[in-house]
């Protein structure tokens, strides 16, 4: 095993547990807290062995005006802004396929990891695809070839690993598991290109039958011990991929949600599940967002607009102020990280710091720009970035050796657990600045009362900093290439 300092093998053996009590609170319009007295720091750090690991306790005392030559991170929870949701990441047949190849204590291992709270870095939702993707051995969808009444639908398919999968993931989380279902394309015969490869769109004939299909796959979920919480109309609207794909202009989005999706789910036993739109990059979705929120009609189906963050990457900006735009403008609809991974996989950069930094720069802005839920894409590949059916080989946070048994963690996996293992459902996000952009800063409220803050260094410098709250402030250290979480009390 590799790179696991904060979880004792013997604990994460005995099984996961406790999740419900965390993940199962509801929101209040006000959430009390306590006067802030000191903290607990957890830090990951680049050329140290601190991964998500305790490392000092906070101290606060009497503190006025902070100067403008001294770097300041100040903390306001009397400031409130979205309300969150979850975090997790997504079962995909690639995951699934992995998992079966393992020992079931090193099963239990990977469960607990991922879904314990206390053991664990406690994710509490999860994305799944409907039919095939890229990621998995095979390309399949559940009906035959032109039957419009579904009367062949069968999850077959998934039941060899997939939804094994999920059945332990639910159990694990203590049945707060929200999952989010997503097609990467409709059968063939139902598309422009007869492939569900390669793009195409949907035929006008069957965009009844389509929307009477995520109903049926809903319904086949449920009864297969999975609820599903969200849908999203389509992945990646815009891609034409070499795998499964279907492209959407946000005319064609906007109309077969309105006059197909929408109502059918609508009118099903299913109309609390929720609808997201989009469902791919940042570089887009206020176009998307803006051309389905001027149809009222359309409008009304959709709960919120899910993205992803496949932009060019620079290591810069990655269009956040895209997703402030949308949260601006539609405020009453709501804003869904749904996938990301690193792409173009190679062992030799299993350690290459860059990963979790990724993850850390993207989940902490996008829940400054009124993110409230954030999936990452493969909970787990094997050691080759797979399986996947057209070579589409990438990172996930935790890697599977198939050839020495070995359970690989990344640092991506420890960036996500600064957030995961201490936003709790239910979380308010609040005020929080840095003087400094070195420095980024995020912080929640939680349903317990509890304020956790974290904070990422991306930089090669320390920076020594003072964490201000309640006329209160706390001298910090902020090491190279890190992030920290803060759980104030």
């Amino acid at each position: 095993m590799k790179n696991l300092p904060i979880l004792a093998i013997a604990a994460l053996l005995a099984g996961c547990g406790g999740q419900a009590s965390q993940q199962n609170q509801k929101a209040e319009q006000q959430i009390p807290f306590a006067p802030v007295t000191g903290g607990t720091v957890y830090v990951t750090a680049q050329g140290t062995d601190l991964r998500l690991t305790p490392n000092g306790e906070l101290t606060f005392t009497a503190f006025d005006q902070p100067m403008e030559a001294q770097p300041f991170v100040f903390v306001d929870p009397n400031v409130t802004f979205q309300t969150m949701t979850g975090i997790g990441g997504a079962i995909t047949d690639a995951a699934a396929e992995t998992f079966a190849k393992m020992s079931p204590e090193t099963q239990q291992e990977l469960l607990t990891a991922y879904y314990d709270p206390e053991k664990g870095i406690g994710y509490n939702m999860a994305r799944t695809t409907i039919a095939s993707s890229d990621f998995g051995s095979d390309t399949y969808s559940y009906i035959q070839e032109g039957d419009t009444t579904l009367s062949t639908f069968s999850l077959a398919h998934d039941e060899m690993y997939r939804l094994p999968l999920l059945r332990e993931v639910v159990k694990c989380s203590g049945d707060s598991m929200l999952v989010i279902a997503t097609p990467w394309s409709p059968p063939a015969w139902m598309k422009s290109n007869n492939n569900m490869l390669r793009g195409g769109t949907l035929l006008d004939p069957y965009k009844q039958v389509w929307a009477n299909h995520f109903v049926k796959f809903i319904e086949a979920y449920e009864a297969a011990g999975i609820p599903i919480w969200a849908i999203s109309s389509q992945n990646e609207t815009m891609a034409v991929q070499t795998w499964e794909s279907c492209v959407y202009t946000a005319q064609e989005e906007r109309d077969f949600i309105r006059d197909y999706l929408g109502p059918t789910l609508e009118k099903s036993p299913y109309k609390d599940v929720k609808l997201l739109a989009w469902d791919h990059n940042r570089d887009l979705i206020f176009q998307r967002a803006a051309t389905i929120m001027a149809d009222p009609e359309a409008a009304k189906y959709v709960w919120g607009f899910a993205f992803h963050w496949y932009e060019p990457w620079t290591g810069g900006d990655m269009q956040f102020n895209n997703l402030r735009m949308v949260k601006e403008a539609f405020p009453d609809k709501q804003l869904l990280f749904t996938e990301g991974c690193v792409e173009k996989f190679d062992l030799k950069r299993i350690d290459d710091w860059t990963l979790g930094e990724r993850y850390g720069y993207s989940m902490l802005n996008d829940f400054n720009c009124g993110t409230v839920a954030w999936t990452d894409w493969n909970i787990l590949l094997d050691e080759q970035g797979g399986p996947n059916h057209v070579g589409n080989y990438c990172f996930a946070p935790v890697h599977f050796n198939t050839q020495t048994g070995e359970l690989i963690y990344t640092n991506s996996y420890y960036y996500i657990g600064h957030f995961s293992k201490f936003i709790q459902r239910g979380a308010k996000r609040i005020g929080v600045s840095s003087s400094r952009y070195a420095l980024q800063a995020t912080g929640f409220l939680n349903p317990d009362g509890t304020i956790v803050l974290m904070m990422l260094n991306r930089s090669d410098d320390q920076i020594d900093f003072k964490l201000g709250i309640q006329e209160k402030a706390a001298d910090m250290v902020s090491l190279p290439h890190s992030i920290m979480t803060v759980v104030l009390k």
